[in-house]
């Protein structure tokens, strides 16, 4: 049963959500059934069905487009939102890196034999029925499509009322290409309805739905962590942090400071307060470069001392995501204090340190309890892509199932397989 837009009979959402999964269900059974060959096949027809059909997609991203600056979007979601011939071809070209990464279904994770001969095999599963519910961002469309296929997934999508025109364009050519590919329509299906309620009838779908992946902004995931009645992989807030140690070399400094907080503001990756030690020689420097590069900082008394143009920081500025041009600075006294306030501040997503000192750059490693802990380098390397993932259906900062960004693997669950020889037990 394949939902379109206009099938207005079956829009309530008690009937709807229920009625989706019902059939995703059947299309997983089917899809976990193919090949990882023929999977792989089908996933690099989708991805040239979305080239081939990039006119219709970019001229519904223009309805969207339009329509969010006529409601006054912000600008980060507008950035989000916006498609470009370049955009959608790395949407295509990711839809294809998915197809060609390895299948991690029916992978053996181990083997035992036990003193009686039972012989023991984990081995790796789909989940199922995964429900991704998310805003802004088209590319999740694809992405999740893709990475939900190859591991033999079904998914229910959900995607914010902002981008509906583009949703339903990429999500037809997604289809269109896996469907000749022989996978069941109903393996990816698209919520027709921007019905609100639609959300809360996916959060409590409990037994229809395996997991939801929620992908937006603080209040649609505390929602749905607060809500739902299903498995949640999500994290909360993206305030990431990156310390600059006493021994950093400046330029190194300097330019891994600027790319984490300025190279694109609105993604959960980017730095939103940056830790300066006293010991650092050229803490001024670094500030002027920001605040000359157009970004707005928000500082303690110590980083207002470095630049009048530093604005006072309040006690919420430290647990602000900004997603925009805007930076926290405070200047701390050696490791112990950054590693304090990454501690009573960080949401578990990615914090850095920048030090020629591997010493201190092994113990930040060490002690810093995020999902993501890098050593100098930018926080915007934060992404599956980048990790060699492929595409990622999100950044999980969690302690459960799977932590950092969510590809394949993080999108099975594994089984026991027990081979006997008429064992009984006594």
């Amino acid at each position: 049963m394949t939902y379109q837009a206009q099938d207005t009979r079956t829009l309530d959402p008690e009937t709807l959500v229920p009625d989706m999964a019902r059939a995703a269900r059947q299309a997983q059974r089917a899809l976990a059934a193919m090949s990882s060959a023929d999977r792989a096949a089908a996933l690099h027809l989708a991805a040239q069905a979305v080239r081939d059909a990039a006119p219709a997609i970019l001229t519904a991203n223009a309805k969207d487009i339009a329509a969010g600056e006529a409601n006054g979007l912000a600008g980060a979601m507008l950035d989000r939102l916006a498609l470009d011939e370049s955009r959608l071809a790395a949407i295509a070209d990711a839809v294809d890196a998915v197809a060609d990464l390895p299948d991690p279904v029916g992978e053996i994770i181990d083997t035992a034999a036990r003193p009686n001969g039972l012989k023991m095999q984990r081995i790796r599963v789909p989940i199922g029925v995964i429900g991704i519910i998310y805003e802004s961002r088209p590319n999740v469309t694809a992405d999740a499509a893709a990475l939900c296929v190859r591991a033999g997934n079904a998914a229910v999508l959900r995607g914010g009322s902002e981008a509906v025109h583009s949703n339903r364009a990429l999500h037809a050519a997604l289809v269109s290409g896996l469907e000749r590919g022989g996978v069941p329509a109903d393996a990816v299906q698209l919520m027709p309805s921007q019905d609100r309620a639609c959300v809360g009838a996916m959060l409590t779908a409990s037994g229809l739905i395996d997991m939801i992946v929620p992908r937006g902004g603080k209040s649609l995931v505390a929602r749905v962590q607060a809500d739902a009645r299903v498995p949640v992989l999500a994290h909360l807030d993206g305030i990431c942090h990156t310390y600059i140690h006493a021994a950093a070399d400046p330029d190194m400094a300097e330019r891994i400071a600027l790319n984490a907080k300025l190279r694109r503001t609105g993604i959960c990756g980017a730095m939103e307060t940056l830790l300066i030690d006293s010991a650092y020689p050229q803490a001024a420097a670094m500030v002027a470069a920001l605040i000359d590069k157009g970004c707005e900082v928000r500082g303690d008394g110590r980083a207002r001392a470095l630049d009048r143009r530093v604005i006072a920081a309040t006690a919420e500025d430290w647990d602000t995501e900004y997603l925009d041009a805007v930076l926290s600075v405070a200047i701390v006294d050696g490791l112990d204090e950054a590693l304090a306030h990454i501690s009573r501040h960080s949401s578990a997503h990615t914090d850095v340190i920048v030090t020629a000192d591997e010493a201190a750059a092994e113990r930040f490693l060490g002690e810093v309890d995020s999902a993501i802990v890098m050593h100098n380098t930018s926080s915007q390397f934060a992404d599956g892509g980048e990790f060699g993932l492929g595409a990622e259906i999100g950044i999980a900062t969690g302690r459960l199932h799977a932590r950092g960004p969510v590809a394949l693997e993080g999108l099975t669950t594994y089984k026991w397989q027990v081979r006997g020889a008429g064992q009984t037990r006594a």
